[in-house]
């Protein structure tokens, strides 16, 4: 896979391994676009990667969403990658009275907004001479973390969901890639760490965007970064280790 001279739209690019994946693509000589819900957030970034475009976005809301949309085909009519990767995550006990609290927003933003994002993008991306969407899931797609439930589901839907739009794609020049992190030191879940996941090491962004780089480079459809190969390997053989 080409990572120079690409025009990119990052989801979630403010922080954590979107915005790690952004700087590296930036180095590369790429134009690369993050979006995000707070403005903040992304002005932080860019005075961190001068390079970055920011656009303010809410992937889960349809008409922020579809204003981003058309500002991308009217502003950036050559953008040819879609990285999905915005993301949240939240410990979910059914035994407590919360166990509800904000479910949507987390089936919205880590699946069905991305889905429509892919689809509303879909027109665009075909008129390039190549394109690529790659959509990020987690070594927990694979072999689920029991207080992430929900978090656990909508990656393994999107593992599925990315399976299958490949087959549908593949009489197209536009590919579809699974990226797979490991566990990454990120703010992701409120910096508070799963049970299930306590014991094991931590990436720093910074490595899991030189080595997904890497693995992208030499065009894999799947592309696992640390422990995610194991899992994708084991999968929920390793639940009942990882849930003791």
């Amino acid at each position: 896979m080409n990572l120079t001279s690409n025009t990119i739209l990052i989801t979630g690019g403010g922080a954590g391994i979107g915005l790690a994946l952004a700087r590296q693509l930036a180095e590369r000589g790429n134009r690369v676009i993050i979006c995000g819900r707070s403005e903040a957030a992304l002005l932080q970034a860019q005075a961190q990667v001068p390079d970055l475009l920011i656009r303010v976005c809410d992937i889960t809301d349809q008409a922020s969403r579809q204003a981003m949309v058309n500002w991308l085909s009217s502003e950036h009519p050559q953008l040819n990658m879609l990285i999905n990767n915005a993301g949240i995550q939240h410990r979910r006990l059914f035994s407590d009275a919360d166990a509800l609290a904000d479910l949507e927003l987390e089936v919205a933003t880590n699946f069905t907004a991305p889905v429509r994002l892919i689809g509303e993008l879909l027109p665009l991306l075909k008129q390039q001479p190549s394109a690529t969407i790659i959509n990020v899931t987690s070594a927990l797609a694979y072999a689920p973390i029991a207080d992430l439930p929900v978090y656990c589901a909508t990656k393994a839907a999107m593992h599925s969901f990315t399976l299958t739009l490949r087959h549908q794609l593949k009489a197209t020049a536009v590919r579809v890639v699974e990226l797979a992190p490991p566990i990454v030191d990120t703010g992701l879940g409120g910096n508070e760490r799963s049970a299930g996941t306590a014991g094991q090491q931590m990436m720093t962004p910074q490595d899991f965007a030189s080595e997904a780089l890497v693995q992208l480079a030499s065009g894999q459809d799947e592309v696992l970064v640390g422990l995610a190969a194991g899992a994708r390997k084991m999968g929920e053989g390793l639940f009942a280790r990882m849930n003791p």
